[in-house]
């Protein structure tokens, strides 16, 4: 699964990576560990052109009894989203980008678990590919909710984690937000990023509460805290 990521950009150059010319997300600051259940920056569009705005990490199906629901589906499988029933009209209508620059996943050590941030070589942001709907509570408020799709690991991310969340290539970005992209086209983009063009390093252990959330988080451990862990 995909359970945490970072976003530790400012809001002007996410609007610029994506062309966005206004938004409704009144500010963003440098998010280091961004967590399920919390509002995310999401780009979309419209028909027009792209809208940049905040979706619940957590998706919830328009036919839920409630909204808890939604802290089950924060991921959904690539292999499978297009047939399930939570999912389905999603990816086929309601898809959206997930601006990141890293994620994190704990690998399991003799030691215990290391924290890993994963991370695109040059520290680019890139774009996960997430799911978005809305839900209406029985008072009539509406919740926008987002899933992040994961996809089988490359050779990098697989002896950390079993899944990595689906990351597109910036020249696909376009065909995935288009609502008029068929169901084949778009499997065609749920698979691995190339692990060469990726890269890990393991980080502290303080990332595993989310009531953390500071640059030291995404630091480099030192080679003597390492010791042990390999």
């Amino acid at each position: 699964m995909c359970g945490r990521y970072t976003i530790t950009i400012t809001l002007e150059e996410l609007m610029t990576r994506y062309g966005v010319i206004d938004t409704n997300v009144p500010w963003h600051r440098p998010r280091y560990n961004v967590a399920p259940g919390q509002l995310v920056p999401a780009v979309i569009h419209d028909g027009e052109k792209y809208r940049l705005g905040q979706l619940k990490w957590g998706l919830v199906p328009p036919w839920a009894p409630d909204a808890k629901v939604g802290f089950k589906m924060i991921n959904a499988r690539a292999e499978t989203a297009a047939g399930k029933p939570a999912f389905r009209e999603a990816f086929r209508r309601k898809r959206c980008i997930i601006p990141a620059d890293g994620f994190y996943e704990w690998k399991k050590t003799k030691n215990g678990k290391q924290p890993m941030r994963i991370i695109a070589k040059e520290r680019p942001l890139f774009s996960m590919a997430g799911l978005y709907e809305t839900w209406i509570a029985p008072d009539g408020g509406k919740l926008a909710t987002c899933t992040i799709l994961t996809t089988e690991p490359n050779a990098l991310v697989a002896p950390i984690h079993d899944r990595m969340p689906v990351i597109l290539q910036a020249q696909d970005e376009a065909l995935w937000l288009d609502r008029g992209t068929g169901l084949e086209q778009l499997s065609l983009l749920m698979k691995p990023y190339p692990a060469e063009a990726m890269e890990a390093y393991p980080v502290g252990q303080a990332v595993g509460s989310v009531r953390n959330d500071d640059a030291t988080l995404i630091e480099p451990q030192h080679e003597d805290e390492q010791l042990g862990l390999w």
